[in-house]
């Protein structure tokens, strides 16, 4: 007897399932299906989905810029990124014109 129910998946992964009285007790097999776009997608990059609809949360230009930062920290490509010892040293470059 297959039964369908449709839940979200909440922040800590932790659900409670309510079974219908028709179920007879004893063991079951619970299948987990995914949203086909993600699938073959790996975990880092399922991070910029929405979970519930499997739809980008970013646009383009800022997955893209994301993932370039992803690049320089695995050593993928050379890393132009800025350090800054202090909030104020940072904001100080925000502010300037070069």
């Amino acid at each position: 007897m297959p039964i369908t129910q449709t839940v979200e998946i909440p922040a800590n992964h932790q659900l409670t399932i309510d079974v219908p009285r028709e179920v007879p007790t004893g063991w079951v097999t619970i299948t987990y299906n995914t949203p086909e776009n993600l699938v073959d997608e790996c975990p880092i990059c399922a991070q910029y989905r929405d979970p519930v609809t499997g739809n980008p949360r970013y646009n383009a230009e800022t997955i893209a810029g994301m993932q370039e930062v992803d690049d320089m920290l695995a050593g993928k490509i050379p890393n132009t990124l800025k350090k800054f010892n202090s909030l104020d040293e940072m904001w100080e470059d925000l502010d300037s014109d070069d």
